[in-house]
């Protein structure tokens, strides 16, 4: 890069002013915003909303049935490309307190990273993708594409909002691609860009016989047991050889194509480390199955929790009369998580009718075809950035909400994490390597500008948009 390149002026005003932006990040990380307790939420979105003002931006607090959305935009670069750059400000409990080796709220620096709830998810994220517009402005006065920034309060209770805001205001968050910072890095501590996300259904079963708990001596053999109950519902679920067994489950499921298996089988891989790191004695069923095409091209059942009985020290000869267990499901490509509960409710009236079934929330998976026109721009912005080739994940193993861009926007979406790889997210001790918070500002930087380099077609961006007026999701 010449020094006469303006991305080189950019990343120099980065690094002389490292040590504002840290102090900024911290103060931001001082004022909690839990959505689960509704503990700041208000407060921290008008905080962003008079911090991005300032960074000239043209910014509005946007109410929802639930916690409002923070909406800023720069749109000043005729026949540019625009891009909407998500994140959320909300951030989980910091339970168990105890946990913490310094106040999850009063942000710490140890060992070159910053300990605090939200230091990696995601406001540690989003604001480096704050500061790299703002490092544009002060650098140029201008920013080298479109920009809106779309921040929600409600992620970490599942998003159950923005779909209807994405519908309500498909004219006003019109853009050629969408792009989300968040999760970690690969394990390997190589910057990945994801192509997509997977989709979940959270339920409940809960089961009830007897109206009290009784004697397993006088009532054993006689009364129902509701563990029991779900122990052989669950078994008809998923059998021993990691088979999901639920009618019509894997219907919609898309083989992936040969460029996405080949970025899967291109990923790093250690599983004698992480067989070790976690004390593990084998791998889930079907072992003979690749790592990574689990991750990305299959769906799971997952049992999150299961409740019931005498639970206490030594023994207590109880037969119970209630149990419950709670579940989730991920969902890859084209499923439908509407669809899935349907199947799921039938498979569950078909073997144990006496089973109640619950639903506790869910979200549409994403997914962009890794050949995308920007795939391109945004690998070029990591190099700039990171002066490293991101590895191509076909799709992410989480949850996030990127189907309101791939489904009602109708536009690419991608997810560019910034944190390191054991960020502690949702866990104490909850951190952000120093070192990956200035390089997400380079990277969001770098990202801004090759993306004003690019010559979108004028058919495709239109193909684009009309089709976030059409899709009906």
């Amino acid at each position: 890069m010449l020094p006469s390149d303006p991305l080189h002026a950019v990343f120099e005003h980065i690094e002389k002013n490292r040590t504002r932006f840290l102090e900024r990040l911290m103060d931001y990380l001082s004022h909690q915003s839990i959505s689960a307790e509704n503990i700041g939420i208000d407060e921290v979105g008008a905080l962003l909303v008079d911090m991005l003002t300032d960074m000239g931006l043209e910014t509005s607090l946007a109410r929802t049935a639930g916690y409002p959305m923070v909406v800023a935009r720069w749109e000043k670069a005729p026949g540019k490309a625009t891009v909407l750059l998500y994140g959320h400000y909300d951030v989980q409990p910091a339970d168990p307190i105890d946990k913490w080796l310094s106040a999850p709220f009063k942000p710490t620096l140890r060992n070159g990273r910053l300990f605090a709830r939200g230091a990696g998810d995601n406001k540690g994220q989003h604001f480096a993708q704050m500061m790299a517009i703002e490092s544009h402005l002060k650098t140029h006065g201008a920013l080298p594409c479109n920009v809106i920034l779309l921040l929600e309060g409600e992620e970490e209770i599942g998003s159950p909002h923005i779909a209807d805001f994405i519908h309500a205001n498909m004219d006003t968050l019109k853009a050629d691609l969408a792009v989300t910072a968040d999760g970690p890095r690969h394990a390997s501590g190589m910057p990945v860009i994801k192509f997509g996300s997977r989709g979940e259904v959270s339920f409940e079963l809960r089961c009830r016989h007897a109206n009290r708990d009784v004697h397993s001596g006088n009532f054993g053999g006689v009364v129902p047991n509701p563990i029991w109950t779900l122990v052989h519902l669950l078994g008809t679920m998923k059998n021993a050889g990691g088979v999901i067994t639920i009618d019509g489950f894997h219907d919609d499921i898309e083989p992936p194509s040969p460029e996405e298996l080949a970025a899967a089988e291109r990923l790093p891989l250690d599983i004698e480390t992480l067989v070790r790191s976690l004390d593990l004695a084998r791998l889930d069923a079907p072992e003979e199955r690749p790592f990574y095409e689990r991750l990305c091209f299959r769906p799971t059942l997952t049992i999150n929790g299961f409740h019931g009985g005498y639970g206490g020290p030594g023994s207590k000869t109880v037969l119970p009369s209630e149990a419950f267990v709670k579940c989730d499901v991920r969902l890859v490509g084209a499923q439908d998580p509407k669809d899935i509960f349907r199947k799921i409710a039938a498979h569950v009236e078909k073997y144990a009718p006496d089973v109640e079934l619950v639903a506790l929330g869910d979200m549409y998976p994403s997914k962009t075809p890794i050949d995308s026109v920007f795939t391109a721009p945004l690998r070029r912005a990591f190099v700039a950035a990171q002066e490293e080739e991101p590895l191509l994940v076909p799709a992410g193993f989480g949850s996030l909400p990127g189907y309101v861009f791939t489904k009602i926007l109708g536009i690419p979406a991608f997810v560019t994490p910034y944190a390191n790889h054991d960020e502690a997210n949702h866990a104490p001790n909850e951190n952000l390597t120093l070192n990956c918070f200035y390089s997400g500002i380079r990277t969001g930087a770098a990202l801004l500008y090759e993306l004003g380099l690019l010559q979108l077609p004028e058919r495709e961006v239109g193909e684009a948009r009309s089709a976030s007026r059409s899709d009906s999701h």
